[in-house]
């Protein structure tokens, strides 16, 4: 059986920041806020739009009132939704290699801690659902990552680990998920994350997506 590949979203296969960036200012301009910068946004990407949103509350003044949390986070999927794909775009290289990887038989899927609808929206307007056998958002099972449990549904749902199997990510959540999961990791130089890439225990860290397939078969021990 060939390999398994499972990705992260955000900062991994696709640049999201501008449409989570115009989302978030306009949730914080409605709170009588101050807005983020882009340089900021990429630094609190990554473990869920609550998480999200309880950050960039914390940047801009006094925390998120918990009893208002539901209703932002509601605003925030209500706007997010309606551009999901106006300004983000996958990686350079992303689109081509997912290309090659397919014709030579790869198992692949998404993981992200993105919500559910977002992330499926997201992925069929650029394109890319053809790709995957399981694209699993924040709501698609009861965990988030690095909850291995998570890990293990979405790898069954492409076949299991027979083959091998390599997560693609950007932040230490997918390091914790590798872990868990007992699989390679490889993470991407580019992605959304306060800590360089480099430093946080990775297999490998790659500055360019078109040599994933490389790096993940020397992983694996099929070079």
């Amino acid at each position: 059986m060939p390999p398994a590949f499972i990705f992260d979203l955000d900062g991994t296969l696709v640049d999201t920041a501008p449409d989570l960036l115009a989302t978030m200012n306009t949730i914080l301009s409605r709170e009588g806020r101050p807005t983020l910068a882009p340089a900021e946004l990429r630094l609190l990407v990554g473990r869920g739009a609550r998480n999200l949103i309880g950050e960039a509350f914390r940047r801009t003044g006094a925390p998120a009132d918990a009893a208002k949390l539901d209703a932002l986070y509601d605003a925030f999927i209500a706007d997010y939704g309606s551009h999901v794909a106006a300004a983000s775009r996958p990686f350079p290289g992303v689109a081509e290699t997912l290309e090659r990887m397919k014709a030579d038989g790869a198992r692949m899927a998404v993981l992200t801690n993105k919500p559910h609808g977002p992330t499926k929206m997201l992925i069929e307007q650029l394109g890319l659902g053809r790709f995957f056998g399981v694209v699993a958002g924040q709501g698609w099972r009861p965990w988030l990552k690095p909850d291995p449990r998570l890990f293990e549904a979405v790898l069954s749902g492409i076949g299991g680990r027979s083959g091998g199997a390599v997560a693609i990510g950007d932040s230490i959540t997918d390091v914790e998920m590798a872990r868990a999961g007992d699989v390679p990791v490889i993470l991407m130089s580019y992605g959304y994350t306060p800590e360089p890439a480099a430093s946080l225990g990775a297999d490998a860290v790659l500055d360019d997506f078109r040599e994933v397939p490389a790096a993940a078969r020397r992983l694996l021990g099929t070079a």
